[in-house]
């Protein structure tokens, strides 16, 4: 059955108002070919859904595990719980729509044993390991125990990289697996880019985000604000402490405070109309309810403002952003 039957199979299973919450995050050309298809259904038998309905349960469950623990883990709890064929079928069907990394062997490994074999290696090949391991939790912590300057040579390397030859991932993976002595389980994904160091940044320790960005801006200065505009994103207010929150919106255009939050998350929504007195969180929910729908690019311009204004509180040392519990954000009384 073609996937998008199966899909809209799926929406008229899951009923009315199940449908519009899954139509809320596909873009337009997308709910506009699944109205199509859910338009030429008289109806749906069980015998035809359930198996739908299975599948999706099925896939979800095995990209939670994936993503908890690889490919291996994800075939030893499959395999135990709905038998070996089944596992093979789950995840045959997955590897399609799934992009996999040849290092996904190292999800496991201490980062400073990476770093120690890393740290001989031509900085272009560190910077494309880094690049493709399995999370960017881990790459960001191999990123801190490089030197200095190694960091910032890498950093632009990664930066800068586009789609690296399969062959030449494979081909280092492969050595790194031998070395390592574990299992090559993942075929490979193209990774680097802006996004891709961004993302290991904003895992990273402030000292380590400072080193770079300054490296990067007395080398590439647009590339170097293409990360650092990645690098908090509107959404990461929700790190905040309240105390910040109120800062940040003291600082904040109450329009442009209106626009952003048009769209923002429910969760985030809340969050800030907490940090407001009763009467500002009042006139925020009026003038988003009065609001007429605005295109993305002037919701997503008035977010950058604001994240503008956490940078410039962060560098100022008026406020920190919480970095995964590293030691240099520890507050002292």
């Amino acid at each position: 059955m073609p996937g998008r039957r199966k899909a809209a199979i799926l929406l008229v299973s899951l009923g009315t108002k199940g449908a519009a919450d899954v139509f809320r995050h596909l873009p337009n050309e997308m709910i506009e070919q699944l109205t199509v298809e859910m338009a030429k259904m008289q109806s749906v038998e069980a015998e035809v859904s359930t198996p739908v309905v299975q599948e999706m349960v099925e896939s979800a469950y095995a990209r939670g595990y994936i993503a908890e623990g690889g490919m291996r883990f994800a075939r030893e709890v499959l395999e135990q719980s709905v038998g070996a064929q089944r596992a093979d079928e789950i995840l045959s069907r997955l590897s399609v729509i799934i992009e996999q990394t040849p290092f996904e062997f190292l999800r496991n490994t201490p980062a400073d044993q990476i770093a120690a074999f890393l740290r001989n290696e031509h900085p272009q090949t560190v910077a494309m390991v880094v690049a493709q391991l399995p999370n960017t939790a881990l790459a960001a912590k191999v990123m801190e125990l490089l030197e200095p300057e190694l960091q910032a040579d890498v950093a632009m390397r990664i930066a800068m990289m586009g789609q690296t030859s399969p062959d030449v991932v494979k081909e280092v993976a492969q050595v790194m697996e031998r070395k390592l002595e574990t299992v090559l389980q993942r075929d490979w994904a193209a990774a680097g880019g802006v996004r891709s160091l961004a993302a290991i940044l904003n895992a990273a320790n402030r000292s380590t985000e400072r080193n770079i960005l300054e490296h990067l801006g007395s080398e590439n200065d647009e590339v170097a604000n293409e990360v650092r505009s990645l690098l908090f994103v509107f959404e990461d207010i929700l790190k905040l402490d309240d105390r910040s929150i109120q800062m940040v919106l003291r600082e904040v255009d109450s329009k442009d405070l209106g626009l952003a939050m048009r769209g923002a998350s429910a969760e985030v929504q809340s969050k800030i109309l907490d940090n407001m007195s009763q009467r500002g969180a009042e006139m925020l929910r009026e003038e988003m309810e009065y609001m007429p729908p605005q295109r993305r690019r002037v919701v997503e311009e008035a977010q950058t403002k604001i994240v503008g204004v956490v940078r410039k509180l962060e560098d100022s040392g008026e406020l920190v952003i919480s970095r995964g519990g590293d030691a240099e954000d520890e507050l002292i009384g």
